[in-house]
């Protein structure tokens, strides 16, 4: 099993030929490619990592990682980088009847009310403790927009919610829905500079909690606040809609009926945002993100999204892709996770440890040099003749 991974390397390397990169195993035997010192060395400390590997491709590459049974050494992203050359995605192409199942298995969980309370808990009830350590102070969990003069994150944070809430072009006194609210930053920003009001949906209990108490801290009791309630209990009517890094948890059988609320909450003529990320073309989620990060989780394409719009009348108006904004927000969150590696083993576990610093630089990587992109689409309910002809309100 081992000449296949030395066989990629190879090839890899004459692809990429002025990367140098090592191979190290169990018994302290080493390869090395390319010039000069490795950027990163791979050791397998044990053959069953390997095993995992070429048997089960990036599902088997992320448990062995967990466990400990191969560590990497240097450049983490440049290794993670290898999955998307033409040598390892053959790779995989040949594990597919292996994953089928366990796709099928993953595929199964479908996101109705019940489930879909549980998958949050998964991933978002942590502890705000944890997500503290690593999220900027506006406590946002999404890509954020480095415009000129970001200098740091908290900076491009709040100029993704300024970006939103022109492409809202929110008035004082109108009425803003936040469904998937989070920590409640975007309700907060757009209440303090826009003056709106406005209702904020999430199925966190720690996000629920830690929005109620930043309302009321920052006297914005009288004009938003969060429900914790599923998307598909939201009532009312709403002059604009936002949704930011939740659409990512819908699931693809419930892309309509996530649509059908949307059109129901907006009034008629009302603008919506949705920020999610996608990916250029249908294909099933890294299994391995699915089982252990995300589960349910589903990236739609643009023309998943467009076609699910149009359906319910829902007007698309603009669409912008983030793509590099998010891998400089994920390289930023990778970064401050890691200064805190010894709180979070000794709280959380080694495994836990290892786990969501896979997760980060993956997702960094596959920003970069995979398929999956961050879509900021504006649309209308229904259609309008007064909207600004060119994108002018944005910038100045």
């Amino acid at each position: 099993m081992i000449g296949t991974i030395e066989s990629i390397f190879r090839q890899i390397s004459a692809t990429m030929p002025d990367e140098s990169f090592a191979l190290r195993l169990w018994d302290g035997s080493e390869r090395h490619y390319g010039p000069g010192a490795p950027r990163f060395t791979l050791t397998f400390t044990d053959e069953s990592g390997v095993l995992d590997v070429v048997r089960r491709a990036q599902l088997g590459f992320g448990e062995a990682y967990v466990r400990g049974d191969l560590d990497v050494e240097g450049d983490f992203q440049l290794l993670l980088r290898f999955a998307f050359e033409e040598p390892v995605r053959q790779m995989h192409l040949g594990t597919q009847d292996k994953l089928r199942l366990v796709r099928s298995l993953l595929r199964d969980r479908k996101n109705n009310v019940m489930r879909a309370r549980k998958n949050v808990a998964h991933h978002y009830d942590l502890g705000n403790d944890f997500y503290e350590l690593w999220l900027d102070r506006t406590m946002t969990y999404s890509c954020a927009y480095w415009d000129e003069g970001c200098g740091e994150i908290e900076q491009a944070q709040e100029a993704k919610y300024e970006h939103i809430c022109r492409k809202l072009e929110l008035e004082p006194g109108e009425r803003l829905v936040d469904i998937g609210c989070g920590w409640g930053g975007m309700l907060e920003y757009a209440a303090k500079y826009h003056g709106i009001s406005g209702i904020g949906y999430t199925l966190s209990q720690e996000q629920y909690e830690f929005a109620q108490d930043r309302f009321a801290r920052e006297g914005l009791e009288d004009m938003v606040e969060v429900r914790l309630q599923d998307y598909r209990e939201a009532r009312g009517k709403f002059d604009k809609f936002v949704s930011i890094g939740m659409f990512e948890h819908v699931g693809k059988e419930y892309f309509d009926t996530f649509f059908a609320k949307t059109r129901e909450l907006l009034v008629p003529g009302g603008t919506g945002v949705l920020h999610t990320i996608g990916r250029d073309r249908e294909n099933e989620i890294d299994p391995w993100v699915k089982k252990y990060i995300f589960p349910g989780g589903y990236l739609p394409s643009l023309g998943q999204l467009a076609s699910g719009m149009g359906k319910t009348e829902l007007c698309v108006t603009d669409v912008e892709n983030l793509r590099l904004h998010y891998a400089r927000t994920l390289d930023e969150w990778a970064k401050r996770f890691e200064r805190h590696r010894e709180r979070i083993c000794r709280e959380l576990g080694e495994h836990f440890y290892r786990m969501w610093r896979l997760y980060l630089h993956g997702s960094a990587v596959a920003f970069k040099w995979g398929e999956i992109r961050l879509f900021q689409i504006t649309f209308t309910n229904g259609l309008r003749q007064d909207l600004p002809m060119t994108r002018a309100h944005l910038y100045n």
